[in-house]
């Protein structure tokens, strides 16, 4: 029998070869985040003028596509997300990509129902141990059906990629006959600078921090204000956190660094154990998770489960939004028609921890944004009337933050919320809103202006 290693050289090729296993008409995919292939995905664009129709798969460019780049007007290449970076919203903005509406805990299904086409696989994972295994990393998402459910797999190998222990499919061995070639990548995966919080976002920080308490599991998203509140908790005296995250991120880290994760207290699921599905960040973050057993990766279909986000008692769910009208629904990932990101797991995160016991869900964003004519815009929105995608129902919204305050949103009437979130809003914009919420009967004649 062969070895691993003789296996490996077999199947070794430099990029330029293994792309060429791409034909016109073929669906290829990149995965997610850091599992990008950038040295394949460089080979791939070099035979722009050799193919036609390609489709490439991928959510959150961390760095320049060159299927993109390479081909702006789509001759050869589509471009397609499932989450959208500000890179990504770039591209789509200029009519260089196009945007894939998803639940993230059932886009792996979509694979396995052959709703998402895979011809070619191709993906970054760690260096090969010495049984031949290699580590899917930073990126569990829904990698597993995306390789179950490619015709070809080409692995990008990566030197700079952490070996990451998982719950299940977390690896994907040499022997694998659909592995057809390995080639070995001259590049580091791709980093992101942690967001710097603001005065804002300290502000909003402090609005959440006195609902929190000892053994809650967080899940945060990532910006500004998640790492706000991580900077609050790191020098409270909070204590026995849990992690369990759809995103990890350099937040946690401080918090791991500084003794706060600790995840005693998951009784009954995955105890000692914190649990993310995709992660980016900065380097250091990579170099912590490398062959770390106190933490694992998942698929999404378990991460964002609301079954299993219900069952951990305390879980408190903490991510942002754009804006919000005055009847508690939430629009997270678009500007009008225009797409910023993507649902993501916002709902499931609000689902599972409105129905874990103790459990609690905050959605949180600034008053005001100030266009680039300097316009400062309300967040809090009378209604919305310009096509703006709705992410969180009113049905499910949660405690709504801002600077300004905040409000829990269950069991309110049309005009107990009305009330709540103008309260919420820019103090320059709440004679307005309360005019809006008179002409839609929302305004309660006994409420405060």
């Amino acid at each position: 029998m062969k070895t691993v290693h003789e296996i490996y050289n077999e199947k070794l090729r430099t990029p330029e070869e293994a792309v060429k296993v791409v034909k016109s008409g073929d669906w290829v995919d990149y995965s997610q985040t850091c599992s990008f292939p950038i040295a394949l995905d460089e080979a791939l664009a070099a035979r722009k003028d050799e193919l036609t129709d390609v489709k490439v798969h991928n959510a959150i460019s961390m760095g320049p596509v060159q299927v993109v780049e390479q081909d702006p007007d789509n001759e050869a290449f589509t471009y397609n997300l499932w989450h959208c970076s500000a890179l990504d919203r770039k591209y789509i903005d200029e009519g260089k990509a196009f945007f894939v509406p998803m639940l993230f805990r059932n886009c792996g299904s979509y694979y396995l129902r052959g709703q998402a086409n895979v011809d070619v696989a191709m993906v970054t994972v760690s260096e090969m141990d010495r049984n031949g295994n290699f580590s899917y990393g930073l990126t569990n998402c829904c990698m597993q059906e995306v390789l179950d459910s490619a015709e070809v797999i080409i692995l990008e190998v990566n030197k700079t990629m952490p070996f990451v222990y998982g719950l299940a499919n977390d690896h994907i061995n040499i022997r694998e006959e659909k592995v057809k070639y390995v080639v070995e990548s001259p590049y580091p995966i791709y980093t992101v600078e942690n967001p710097k919080a603001t005065d804002t976002d300290r502000k909003i920080a402090n609005n959440i921090f006195p609902y929190l308490r000892d053994e809650v599991t967080l899940q945060l998203g990532i910006g500004g204000t998640p790492n706000a509140i991580g900077a609050l908790i790191a020098e409270s005296d909070l204590k026995d956190l849990g992690m369990h995250t759809e995103l990890m991120s350099d937040g946690y880290f401080e918090l791991y660094k500084a003794g706060k994760i600790t995840n005693r207290q998951k009784a009954d699921v995955n105890r000692r154990k914190g649990v993310f599905s995709i992660c980016n960040g900065s380097r250091e973050l990579y170099d912590f998770m490398d062959h770390n057993i106190d933490i694992l990766s998942a698929g999404m279909d378990y991460v964002n489960d609301p079954a299993v986000i219900s069952s951990i008692a305390n879980f408190v769910s903490i991510n942002s939004c754009i804006a919000v009208d005055i009847y508690g629904q939430v629009c997270s990932e678009a500007v009008g028609t225009r797409q910023i990101s993507g649902t993501g797991g916002q709902l499931d995160f609000v689902t599972g921890a409105y129905r874990s016991p103790g459990g609690m869900a905050f959605i949180t964003m600034k008053s005001t944004r100030t266009d680039r004519n300097g316009v400062k815009h309300s967040n809090v929105k009378a209604r919305f009337v310009d096509g703006d995608i709705i992410t969180t129902p009113r049905t499910q919204a949660p405690i709504i933050v801002t600077e300004h305050g905040a409000a829990d949103m269950t069991g309110l009437t049309t005009w107990e919320r009305a009330e709540k979130l103008i309260g919420l809003a820019d103090p320059d914009f709440r004679d307005e809103l309360i005019d809006a919420a008179e002409e839609q009967k929302v305004w309660r004649r006994s409420n405060k202006r």
